[in-house]
Order: structure tokens, then sequence, then C-alpha cells
């Protein structure tokens, strides 16, 4: 195998950990995870995601740490050596962030665009009706901010593991956190009184969003908060895209990957909780619980609207959003474009800086097609969810409802199953480390999570239906 595979490990135990929990911390906090949250009543979506983080995600997130550091690989190569029969396995896992990365850097020249309007002080421009659809559907705007993200996602990999992904999530990081927790602070402090008279607070929100409420739950409704708490910590904890295992093949022999992996599950936990503090109340605040309907609009439609409804604070917290919101995507297009680098280099045994120059331009041009996908190469296509797409949301369903429950589900039999949960066991337990949560490691990952990912694929293919 080429030596030319990696430019750098991460420094030490920190590194990786601020590293890793960079590429958790990003859009699928900020933009998903609260809309599911409002969606799902608040405190009882809270409740079962953070029991399946301590479980389920902390199951699938060890598995791809562990496999990266053993066979010091990224996807293909890592499975393929552990087992020739499997290297189909890591192709797949490969093709996730190949296909994501595409559409993601769409999404953060979304951001991008946004930051750039409440920065220039025209935040009340954002939030006209008409703004988000005006600006996607242009022929050119769109195109150009995606480019501009993609060019900084870009540079950074350029400069290598320690120069580059590790630099820049030890810079992010503390940022990320501080205005997260500055923002949501002043979230709880928020007053409204509407048109009829009804005055509602922003701590009101805050027991809304943490307080569980199973009245009238029915078990039909408990399985479609659970699927949606299961497919956000795909997004949240960076697994099965081939992330984690490119990442902890960064990770150094010594470094305590069950500390690791509780420190970014903590760090990558209270980020989203701190999220939710963030935007669910002063959602409440200003549309009540009728806002929380908002969907996949709410960070660009919905949450312009809110930043207008404060008044004069609303333009600076509109800016400190979308500026952290633009900073958390920069982290996570990095750790999704990493993996298909250091892929690539194994496959065609080529150097780093060559390899991102090809891909770099590679994405540009898949970016744009993406990116005019709502206006010059506009098409409404079914998917088989029942929902009707353009080419985003069709990479979007490929990616996500497809391949990344096929390769969590594959990866539990492999590990559970064909290898066993031991060779995992052995390779965290090196240097005499513990592996404090290793029974429910073993049942989770060959009876219970083997169960829930066939559940969510049933769910997100439509197929379920065929069963009730």
């Amino acid at each position: 195998m080429s030596t030319t595979k990696k430019s750098g490990n991460f420094s030490g135990q920190l590194g990786f950990v601020l590293a890793s929990a960079a590429s958790a911390i990003g859009v699928g906090n900020l933009w998903r995870f609260p809309y599911l949250a409002a969606k799902d009543g608040g405190g009882v979506f809270l409740f079962i995601y953070l029991v399946l983080v301590l479980t389920f995600g902390y199951s699938l997130l060890m598995t791809d740490i562990v496999i990266g550091r053993r066979t010091k690989s990224s996807a293909v190569h890592a499975y393929e050596k552990i087992s020739k029969k499997w290297k189909p396995l890591g192709i797949v896992i490969f093709c996730v962030p190949a296909i994501i990365l595409a559409y993601y850097a769409v999404i953060g020249g979304w951001i991008a665009k946004y930051f750039a309007v409440f920065l220039v002080g025209q935040g009340e421009q954002a939030a006209t009706d008409g703004f988000f659809g005006s600006f996607i559907t242009s022929s050119w705007s769109p195109v150009l901010f995606s480019a501009a993200f993609l060019a900084v996602t870009t540079l950074i990999i350029y400069l290598g593991v320690e120069k580059g992904i590790e630099k820049a999530a030890t810079f992010i990081m503390p940022l990320l956190l501080l205005t997260i927790v500055g923002v949501a602070c002043f979230a709880l402090t928020l007053v409204h009184t509407d048109e009829a008279g009804v005055t509602r607070t922003g701590w009101e929100g805050f027991l809304f969003y943490v307080t569980p409420d199973f009245t009238g739950m029915t078990l039909g409704r408990l399985l479609q908060i659970t699927l949606d708490a299961m497919s956000q910590l795909f997004f949240s904890l960076s697994v099965s895209m081939g992330i984690m295992i490119t990442y902890g093949s960064y990770a150094k022999p010594e470094v305590d990957l069950s500390k690791s992996a509780s420190h970014i599950e903590i760090f990558d936990t209270m980020a989203a909780v701190l999220i939710g503090i963030m935007i669910i109340p002063a959602i409440y605040v200003f549309s009540g619980t009728e806002g929380m309907g908002a969907g996949p609009s709410l960070m660009f439609i919905s949450l312009p609207k809110i930043f207008s409804a404060m008044g004069s604070s609303g333009a600076y917290v509109g800016v400190a959003f979308f500026a952290m919101a633009t900073l958390a995507a920069i982290t996570s297009s990095v750790s999704i474009m990493e993996p298909v680098v250091a892929d690539c280099m194994e496959l065609f045994k080529s150097g780093r800086n060559k390899t991102v120059a090809a891909l770099t331009a590679f994405y540009m041009a898949a970016a744009a097609v993406v990116a005019l996908g709502y206006s010059v190469f506009y098409v409404e296509l079914p998917l088989p969810n029942g929902s009707v797409g353009q080419i985003l949301d069709v990479l979007d369903y490929i990616s996500n409802c497809l391949m990344m429950p096929v390769a969590s589900l594959m990866t539990c039999l492999f590990i559970g199953w064909v290898v066993g949960p031991q060779w995992i066991i052995d390779e965290v337990e090196t240097f005499g480390n513990k592996f404090g949560r290793k029974a429910v490691y073993c049942v989770m990952m060959k009876y219970v999570t083997p169960v829930l990912l066939f559940i969510l694929f049933l769910e997100s293919t439509g197929l379920m239906k065929l069963f009730l």
C-alpha cells in the first residue's frame, strides 16, 4: 500500500476529540435537531434521543473509531483488511460521504449567504416572504456561495491532518460553544405579547423543550419519534459515513478510545441540547406552538422572521447565529470531504495535494449542478417514501435513507456476528485502558442495534406500511 496515504496524525487525544466533535456539530445539529425536537414534542424527543446516544449511538461511534485505528485505513481498505469478502461494505461506506459532499456544499453556501446578508445589515430582507425561494432559484448566486464554501473546506483539507483539520477544529470549537451558549442564554430572556394579548416567555419555551409529556402517546407515535431520533444520530455523531473510521485511523495508539468516544458524546450532545435551547424557546415566544411545525424550512425561513421580530437586538443575534452556523457547516464539510480524500489517496496511490486538487474541481462542478437543481436543472422526482424532490433531495434520500441504514446494519452484523465484539474490545483495552460500557456494547451490536436499524430502513424507504 502506498505510503502517501496519510499526511500525519492527530497530535493526541485532545486533537482527536476536538476534530471529531467539530465534525459532529454541524448542520445536522443546527438545522435538523431543532425541527425534529419541535415536531416530536420537545421533551419526549429529547429523552429518547439521550437514551439512544448512550446506547445505539455510542455503539456505532465506537465501532467506526476502532475499525479505523486498528486497521490504520479509511473505509474501503479498512474492511478489506479485516475480511476481503467484506470489501464491498467499505465501498458503500465510501460512497456515502462522496454523495453527501456534493449537496452539503450547496447547503453550506445557503448558510454563508444568510451570514453575509445579516453581516451587512440586511437581515430584514432575509425575513421577507420569498427571499429564500428567490435566492435558491437564482442562476448564479447559489453557485457562487457554494463555490466559496467549498474553497474554504478544501483549503483546510489541503493543509493536512494536524495543521489543517486539527488546528481548524481547535480554533472553531471554542467559538462555536461560546456563541451557542451566548445565544441560548439570550433566548431564555425573551418575552413577547402577540396581537391577541397572549404573553409568552423564553423560559416557557424552554420548559416545553425539556419536559417530556407522554399524555396520549400511542405506540405508533412513540416508534416514529424513536426513528426520528435514530436518524438524527447518524448526523449528530457522524457515524456510518466513513468519517469516524478515517479520523480513527489518525488516532495514535496511546489514545484512550473509550474516553474519547465518551467525550465526543458529551460535546455533541451538549451542543445539540444547547442549540435546541437557542432555537426552540425563540420560536415559541414569537410563534407559539404553531411555529413548531416549520419543519426543514425552520433555519432559512422561520428563524430570519424571528430575528426580525426581536427588533434591534435581532440583527446582532442573526449575525451571531449564522456566523456560528457557517463555522459549524465548515467543520462538518471538512470531515465529510476528508474520508473521500483519504480513500482516493489509498485507491489511486496519489499524494494529498493532487488528490485534493482533483476532488475540488470535481465537487465544484457537482455542487454547481445541485445548486442549479432549483432553476436550470429543475426536476420533480417521486421518491419511494412518498415525497417529491429535486436533485438535492434525491441525493439526500439515496445517501441518508438507503445507504447509511444499510451500511450500519451490515456493519453491526459483520462486527457482531462475523468478527465478534471482542475484536473491538481488544483494541479499546490496549495499554490497559478500560472499556466501561463493554457489556452494553456487546448487547447493542449483536441484538438491539441490528433490529432498530432494520426498522429504520423499512420506515425510511416507505416499506414499513407493508407490515402495518
